[in-house]
């Protein structure tokens, strides 16, 4: 299967993040993660830009997190911990980004795509879109602590429990009643509603959104403590080696609680 691409483009003002690998539902690869850093930072270097936005490609989803088969090489809990702090460093580039982001999502975001979603200013959805982190039923792995801060913060703590526990993935309506989503478009209609909000973003005071973003950034992160410890005793665990294999087999994986 393809490598998958994260595609740039520029359309005047506004900036286009295209999650390119619609045959795996856009599962992140490492290549991809790496364009994605490339992309943000062409976003943050590039005058006359204001607003950007970011979608799956192949409508059937926004990304349904990354390649599980990429976690074959770990081999303990250092290993997850290097990859969460590698992943944290994509998303935060996302957050800082200087001007309005917007996630257009039609389909899955699960795991690490419902994190890159999170990330951005603003979200809609089509109607039939799902939302979670499956991985107490997957893989037996854990997510860094400003994840869970998103998770919270985007759907509340009762909702995050509910993905996270018992790994139910949450409907457009209730992504959207939790205020994750700003709005549900009809497919026919999403793109003229992405024009037409992005439109309205170009002719908002730049500086003003710029300051403000930042603010509540800032807000975000003094409230995010360690975590080291808690991807250690996941990744390090033979629960994420037997979740890891069960998936890659196609089975259901068969717990110990070690």
């Amino acid at each position: 299967m393809s490598d998958g691409e994260v595609r740039y483009i520029r359309d005047g003002k506004i900036a286009t993040v295209i999650f390119d690998r619609p045959a795996a539902r856009n599962a992140m690869t490492w290549a991809m993660y790496e364009q994605l850093a490339q992309a943000c930072a062409r976003i943050a270097r590039e005058d006359g830009l204001r607003a950007a936005v970011f979608r799956g490609a192949g409508g059937k989803a926004f990304i349904a997190g990354t390649d599980i088969a990429q976690f074959q090489a770990f081999r303990g809990g250092e290993d997850g911990i290097a990859y969460e702090e590698k992943m944290g460093s994509r998303l935060a580039a996302i957050e800082a980004l200087p001007v309005p982001t917007l996630a257009v999502i039609e389909g899955f975001a699960i795991g690490g795509g419902l994190a890159i979603a999170a990330c951005c200013d603003l979200r809609i959805a089509t109607p039939g879109s799902r939302f979670g982190v499956p991985i107490a039923r997957t893989l037996g792995n854990c997510l860094s602590m400003a994840n869970y801060a998103r998770l919270v913060a985007g759907f509340g703590a009762s909702r995050a429990k509910r993905m996270l526990l018992l790994a139910e993935n949450l409907s457009a309506e209730e992504a959207l009643a939790s205020g994750f989503l700003s709005e549900i478009v009809a497919p026919a209609e999403l793109d003229r509603r992405v024009g037409e909000l992005t439109e309205r973003l170009t002719h908002n005071a730049p500086i003003t959104m710029r300051v403000s973003k930042e603010a509540i950034r800032r807000l975000m992160l003094a409230g995010v403590l360690e975590s080291d410890d808690l991807s250690r005793a996941c990744y390090g665990s033979e629960d994420f080696r037997i979740g890891m294999k069960a998936f890659v087999d196609k089975r259901e994986p068969v717990w110990t609680g070690k």
